[in-house]
């Protein structure tokens, strides 16, 4: 592996990871934007996931036809995803085709966004809210993260509200838009087999004309709610559980540890959770997963049971955790964990595309390179008191808690 990293002169970062034996390549364009730098959140909530939509309707030189066609016909692997932090289009394609990817790519980052596409948009956009409200697990994570964040700008649904989406104009998202698509605020990625001297003349004649201006985001104190609420809805048949807690960030080292103990509690095979909520069947799913954000980090707990069995399986739960923070994890728990991290960042990155994100997300994190070797090391080299004194910092049950479900029925 060779780690290749430059800019342009109006602040477009460039970086790859080039594998000259892989037979395909992979590239993004990772925007630090999402539903976290909404504001007023009231009046334009939901427009960075808007924006991903957008995209994709077409520039002043393609219609939504002609960038659909384009991809099709190079054979690629495309989609494009919002979150609470970022805003990701990538793509993964023979390496013959680099330069036409990224001709069409850094196209797409300067879209058209034409009034009558974007009215269409609209209906598009309140559908899809629609369908993941049929969905339990997206709403309670949606309103467990209201309830943990309060006034915390990671409060804000990446999708946005119903009402918020139909009151946005066109012209918010004009604004929206130059506001944080600045070259500044956009890195390029790209692994696998790169032609680097040719990535770097395509995005230059691309993407150098794009004007740069300043981009900030807000990151207010974080001051947990740590309240248990309970959503009661008659028309479905499980109790949905969640719990957040605070977490290390994306920027502390702390994170491997994290990333360790969350496997070692909540996995969903072989885990603390699996042996005491799945395997004797009190609850159908158990899971506790580590998601680390920029300056700061959650552990998110989800259980689904039978309502019956709702206020047990969130005691037991929370007996575990209280048990982890007393004694700690077992030798063989965390060798056991730390191989299946490792396992899984191995399977993942045998593939450029698998590789992408972790490298998009290094530099926009942490402005680093760390080759997969590196990060597998550093997992493998977490011991048994590090997660013990990660789970003393950061007490699983100092949590938000908010249950989905139709409630004990008498």
């Amino acid at each position: 592996m060779e780690f290749k990293q430059a800019s342009l002169k109006n602040g477009l970062t460039i970086v790859a990871e080039i594998n000259q034996s892989a037979a395909s390549l992979a590239m993004g364009f990772f925007v630090r934007t999402g539903s976290r730098d909404e504001e007023p959140v009231e009046k334009i909530g939901g427009v960075s996931h808007f924006l991903e939509h957008m995209l994709f309707k077409g520039t002043e030189k393609r219609s939504p036809f002609d960038i659909n066609r384009e991809f099709d016909q190079m054979g690629a692997a495309y989609n494009a995803f919002t979150s609470e932090e970022n805003t990701v289009f990538y793509a993964a394609v023979l390496p013959e085709f680099q330069t036409q990817l990224l001709d069409l790519l850094g196209d797409m980052m300067r879209p058209a966004l034409r009034k009558e596409d974007f009215e269409t948009e609209k209906q598009v956009i309140l559908e899809e809210i629609a369908l993941y409200q049929d969905r339990p697990q997206h709403r309670l994570a949606e309103k467990l993260m209201e309830l943990h964040f309060g006034n915390h700008p990671l409060s804000h649904s990446v999708l946005g509200k119903p009402e918020t989406i139909q009151s946005l104009t066109h012209e918010d998202m004009l604004t929206y838009f130059k506001q944080r698509y600045s070259p500044s605020n956009i890195t390029l990625a790209a692994t696998g087999k790169v032609d680097w001297n040719a990535l770097i003349d395509k995005a230059d004649q691309t993407c150098s004309q794009w004007e740069d201006y300043p981009v900030s985001r807000k990151t207010p104190p974080l001051n947990p709610s740590c309240k248990k609420e309970s959503i009661l809805d008659e028309k479905l048949l499980r109790e949905h559980i969640g719990m957040i807690s605070p977490a290390p960030s994306a920027q502390d080292e702390s994170r491997y540890a994290a990333a360790v103990m969350s496997t070692i509690i909540g996995d969903v095979t072989g885990s603390r959770l699996y042996y005491a909520l799945i395997e004797p069947a009190i609850a159908e799913e158990a899971s506790c997963v580590f998601e680390p954000m920029d300056g700061t980090g959650i552990f998110y707990t989800f259980i689904c049971t039978t309502p019956d069995k709702a206020d047990k399986a969130l005691q037991i739960a929370q007996d575990e955790y209280a048990n982890f923070i007393k004694n700690g994890p077992t030798e063989q728990e965390t060798l056991a964990a730390k191989n299946k991290i490792a396992s899984a960042a191995t399977l993942k990155g045998e593939l450029p595309m698998g590789r992408l994100t972790a490298l998009g997300f290094d530099w926009i994190y942490r402005k680093e390179y760390k080759p997969l070797a590196d990060e597998i090391e550093r997992i493998l080299a977490i011991t048994p008191e590090q997660v013990h004194e990660l789970a003393r910092q950061y007490d699983l049950n100092n949590a938000s808690i908010l249950t989905l479900g139709p409630g004990k029925q008498e």
